[in-house]
C-alpha cells in the first residue's frame, strides 16, 4: 500500500489518539507513550499491505513493545519493564477509548494556549511538527519547543477525566484551532481549510464522547455552518467575497442541514443556551436565507443581544452593530461602533474601522468610509482582507 493512501492515513490518524490515551492512562510519562506510538504508527506505515482486522489492538501492542524496549535501556528499571511488556494486550482484546481524558490532559489549565493548540494537534490530530508550524505560521523549532515544554509541565497531572471536567478550556482550544483555519490571522491564504477541517473532526470526537453537552454541539455546529460556505469566500485569485455578496449555490446543503440540527439540539438541551449554541443560531439565520436580502436581521440582533447579556466580549459588540446597523440604521449602527471603540481590548483593532467603513458608506458619507477602510486595510495582518479593505 502506498504510503499516501486515503484509507491507511484515516486509520491510522482515527486510532493513534486511542493508542496514545491507553499507554499513557497505563504508564504515564506523556512523552516516551508518545514516541512509542510514533514508532508504531511508522512501523504500520512500512508493513501493512492493507488495513489489519483489529488495528487498534496492532498498534497499541507494537507502541507497548516499544515502550517497554525504550524502558530497557534503563537497567535500573527491569523489573517494572518486564511487567509493562507482560501487560501488553493481544491484537482482538477489547480497550477503553481514552480519547476524552487525552483531550482534557492536552488542554490543561496549567499550560497556556500557545502550548495547548500544538500539543492537540500533535496528540489528538496526528499532525507532525513541521505541518503544525505551517498551519500556526511559526517555525516548527517553535513548536517543538512548544510540545516539549509542555510535556514536561504533565508529567506530575493525573491522567483520567476529572469529577468536574474543564470542557469549555478543550472547546476554547478547539474554537481557536477552527478560527485559524477559516479565516487566517496573517498571510496570504485567506483560509486553511486542512486545518479547519482537523478542528471539525477532533470537535467530532469530543462530540462523540460527551453526546448530550449541549455546548460540544453548539460548538460543531458553529464550525459546520462557517466550513460550508468555504467554495464561495474568495475568488480562484483568493480575493474576499463578503457574506452579502457570496454565490449561495455553494454553500454545502449537507453540512448546513447538520448545522441546523445541532443548533437546535443545542439551544434547547440547555436553557440558557451557551455561547457556542447563540453564535451557531446567528450563523443558521444567515445560513436560512435564500438571499443576503431576505436575512432575518432583526432575530440576529435579538440573538446577539441575547448572547452579549451573557457574555460581555467586545467582538460580539462589534458584531451587534451590523445588526443594529441593518434593523435600526446606519447611524445607530455607528453609535454602536463607536460605545466598542471605547473598549481597549479591541478599540485598535483595524474589524473596528471595517465595520465603521462599512456603516459611513450605507449612511452615504462616502469620504469618510474611504478613510475608514484606508485605516482599516493598513492595519490588517490579512493579505486578501488587507486587499478587500484597500479596494
Amino acid at each position: 500500500m502506498a504510503p499516501d493512501e486515503p484509507g491507511l492515513n484515516a486509520t491510522l490518524r482515527e486510532h493513534a489518539p486511542r493508542v496514545l490515551a491507553t499507554l499513557v492512562r497505563r504508564h504515564g510519562d506523556f512523552a516516551r507513550c508518545e514516541d512509542a506510538v510514533q514508532e508504531a504508527l511508522l512501523e504500520a506505515y512500512l508493513k501493512w499491505d492493507a488495513v489489519p482486522e483489529h488495528p487498534f489492538g496492532w498498534l497499541l501492542t507494537v507502541a507497548s513493545r516499544r515502550l517497554t524496549d525504550a524502558r530497557r535501556a534503563d537497567a535500573s528499571r527491569t523489573a517494572r519493564e518486564e511487567r509493562v511488556f507482560r501487560e501488553a494486550v493481544a491484537v482482538d482484546a477489547p480497550e477503553e477509548d481514552d480519547t476524552l481524558a487525552l483531550f482534557f490532559l492536552c488542554c490543561h489549565p496549567s499550560l497556556a494556549p500557545s502550548a495547548q493548540i500544538p500539543l492537540t494537534l500533535r496528540a489528538l490530530g496526528g499532525l507532525t511538527t513541521e505541518e503544525i508550524a505551517a498551519a500556526l505560521l511559526t517555525t516548527p523549532a517553535t513548536v517543538a519547543q512548544r510540545i516539549v515544554r509542555a510535556k514536561q509541565r504533565l508529567r506530575d497531572v493525573a491522567f483520567g477525566v476529572p469529577p468536574e471536567p474543564p470542557i469549555a478550556g478543550v472547546a476554547q482550544v478547539l474554537y481557536l484551532i477552527f478560527n485559524e483555519g477559516h479565516m487566517a490571522t496573517a498571510g496570504a491564504e485567506l483560509r486553511r481549510d486542512d486545518l479547519a477541517a482537523e478542528a471539525i473532526r477532533l470537535t467530532r470526537e469530543l462530540r462523540r464522547a460527551l453526546p448530550d453537552d449541549a455546548e460540544v454541539a453548539g460548538l460543531l455546529a458553529l464550525m459546520l455552518l462557517h466550513h460550508a460556505r468555504r467554495a464561495a469566500r474568495a475568488t480562484p485569485g483568493g480575493d474576499l467575497i463578503p457574506l452579502e455578496e457570496q454565490d449561495r449555490g455553494l454553500w454545502d446543503p449537507a453540512l448546513i442541514a447538520e448545522g441546523i440540527t445541532l443548533v437546535e439540539f443545542a439551544v434547547t438541551a440547555r436553557r440558557p443556551p451557551g455561547p457556542y449554541a447563540l453564535q451557531a443560531a446567528i450563523v443558521a439565520v444567515h445560513a436560512e436565507a435564500p438571499d443576503a436580502g431576505q436575512t432575518d436581521w432583526p432575530q440576529i440582533l435579538a440573538l446577539y443581544d441575547l448572547l452579549l447579556a451573557a457574555h460581555p466580549n467586545p467582538v460580539t459588540a462589534l458584531n451587534r452593530a451590523v445588526a443594529v446597523g441593518e434593523v435600526q440604521g446606519a447611524t445607530a449602527g455607528l453609535a454602536a461602533v463607536d460605545a466598542v471603540a471605547e473598549d481597549p481590548r479591541i478599540g485598535a483593532s483595524h474589524r473596528v474601522d471595517a465595520v465603521r467603513g462599512h456603516l459611513l458608506a450605507r449612511a452615504g458619507e462616502t469620504a469618510a468610509a474611504a478613510a475608514a477602510y484606508e485605516r482599516a486595510a493598513a492595519a490588517a495582518t490579512q493579505d486578501a482582507e488587507r486587499r478587500h479593505l484597500a479596494a
